[in-house]
């Protein structure tokens, strides 16, 4: 495994009972990029992330990260890797009963040794990280807006400082003002922070503004994983469909044009 990746797939298999989702998928993430992953309905977008988090087993092939083979980790090497990472959720999937400081402090109650006190403060340092308020601290998750629902679910993804973010579908549901602030918010974190993010998304203008590079998922495997400029001229005809149709040619030039 080349020093530059950070997670490696190789030869996935997925499948519930006879529905086979992969077969034979590979996939490269490189350290420090912003990686999309985009695919028709049912392609596998969300079984691959949930595979290679290990909330799913997969059926055949190997997941590393790091190097390492995760099949192969003891209890204790997987829970200090998976410390290592911070996932947001299609949807935020915050506990609805719990205040937005006591979400964000979950993880910390999973994973870390230390006083409530420390946790409420390191809680409120993440959630001014992902841009809310102070005030948003004590409110439910009902009481907040989509979009801070999703800076809520990203400052709980934040709370054990993450090396990797992985974000299922992160600007769904939100108006195109809103999507647009998550997404610079995600590009400062990536750069500031040093995070690899891989993330799920369909949204055309999420991948032009903050992807380096875009794994497109179709006939059960990746098909092409590269940056924009060059899948825009890819042959197949569900990237062809995909990027070259009315709502992607204007995502390309708003992109170019911001640039």
């Amino acid at each position: 495994m080349s020093a530059d990746l950070i997670i490696e797939v190789r030869g996935l298999r997925t499948q519930f009972g006879t529905h086979v989702v992969h077969d034979g998928l590979d996939l490269e993430v490189r350290r420090g990029e912003v990686l999309g992953i985009v695919g028709g309905s049912g392609s596998g977008k969300s079984v691959l992330l949930n595979s290679i988090i290990g909330l799913l087993q997969p059926a055949a092939g190997e997941i590393f990260i790091d190097g390492r083979l995760r099949s192969r980790l003891t209890d204790s090497e997987r829970a200090a890797l998976e410390r290592r990472w911070g996932v947001l959720f299609q949807y935020g999937a915050l506990f609805s009963a719990l205040s937005v400081r006591e979400n964000v402090m979950a993880p910390m109650r999973e994973h870390l040794e230390i006083s409530h006190a420390l946790m409420a403060e390191l809680a409120d340092l993440k959630i001014a990280l992902a841009g809310l308020g102070p005030e948003a601290a004590g409110k439910l998750p009902s009481e907040l807006s989509g979009g801070m629902r999703k800076r809520a679910a990203l400052a709980r993804a934040l709370a054990l400082d993450p090396d990797i973010l992985f974000l299922d579908e992160p600007t769904a549901g939100l108006d195109p003002i809103a999507a647009g602030k998550f997404d610079t918010l995600i590009r400062e974190l990536s750069q500031t922070l040093g995070l690899t993010v891989v993330m799920i998304t369909h949204d055309l203008d999420t991948l032009h503004a903050i992807c380096d590079r875009v794994a497109v998922i179709a006939e059960k495997r990746v098909i092409a994983n590269a940056p924009l400029d060059e899948l825009t001229r890819h042959p197949h005809v569900w990237i062809q469909e995909y990027f070259g149709g009315p709502r992607g040619r204007a995502a390309l030039r708003q992109g170019a044009g911001s640039r």
